[in-house]
């Protein structure tokens, strides 16, 4: 085995996304290593030095003289092919992509009622759709407001879908506040005209500049008000939230499909969505 290979299967089973620390654990997991000198000669043997790394006395651990003398020739041979450390560093990205998404799936099927068809959820859509996109947002998130067109447009062109809307306050106070009133404004029968109002308009979302809007929608400010500091409210915005951290869903928007996930608004927001909604259509999806 090379020191390259060596490298790259340390890095397949590392948990750190450091590239310094990867490097380094690939060092210190080197020198624990029982020694092999067979793997070991081809290495060894251009060094001057080669001779002091040698089994010690039963052959099962390296003297304090062997393991500097390993950790100088992986430092110097990690010096001399810096890319290894990109090696490390991209195996490790899809090792840890590889296992949240096994995760996020096994999660999602354990979990599929309270996140696709839980009793009182925001709904955008045919409420009894077929397929059922679950959106977890942030009214104060930049690329949140830039996916609203392709989410209108995926609602306006297929009827039945069924689009769930997760509350996700984790960028301000004033995030937590505004998604306090939409889910009052949920009581009054205007959520989906709300939260379009809230993500097209400018500057930051507080309890504010939702109840403004939340005015100009015909809504009784008065009891959003009171419906927005319920139990009911606080009870259901926590259970987003902890939904969101059970699932290790960080950041906004982050769309659901089936077991499938899409994180952040690409520019093909609504043809990732449109295919992932045809596909499950066909196939069938048990879990949305």
């Amino acid at each position: 085995m090379t020191v390259k290979n060596f490298v790259r299967n340390i890095a397949g089973s590392a948990s750190t996304g450091h590239k310094a620390a990867v490097v380094m654990s690939v060092i210190a997991a080197a020198l624990a290593l029982p020694y092999a000198a067979g793997h070991l000669d081809r290495i060894v043997a251009p060094r001057a030095h080669a001779e002091t790394v040698a089994p010690t006395a039963g052959g099962s651990a390296f003297s304090d003289e062997q393991k500097k003398a390993l950790g100088e020739i992986i430092k110097d041979y990690l010096v001399k092919n810096p890319e290894i450390m990109i090696d490390v560093q991209t195996a490790l990205d899809e090792k840890m992509q590889k296992d949240q998404d096994a995760k996020l799936k096994s999660f999602m099927a354990e979990n599929a009622k309270s996140i696709f068809r839980s009793p009182g959820s925001s709904v955008a859509g045919d409420v009894n759709g077929d397929i059922t996109v679950v959106e977890f947002f942030d009214y104060n998130c930049g690329y949140c407001k830039r996916g609203l067109p392709e989410v209108q447009k995926l609602i306006q062109d297929d009827k039945k879908v069924r689009f769930v809307f997760k509350e996700l306050p984790i960028l301000s106070k004033g995030s937590e506040e505004a998604a306090r009133v939409a889910l009052a404004m949920k009581r009054q029968g205007k959520y989906w005209e709300f939260h379009q109002a809230m993500l097209a308009a400018k500057g930051h979302a507080d309890e504010a500049s939702a109840l403004k809007i939340a005015a100009s929608l015909g809504a009784d400010v008065a009891k959003v008000k009171a419906d927005m500091a319920s139990d009911e409210v606080k009870n259901e915005l926590r259970d987003d939230v902890l939904l969101a951290k059970k699932m290790g869903i960080n950041g906004t928007p982050h769309f659901l499909v089936g077991d499938k996930s899409i994180p952040g608004a690409p520019d093909d927001l609504h043809d990732q969505l449109e295919a992932l909604v045809t596909g499950f259509r066909k196939e069938g999806c048990p879990i949305c």
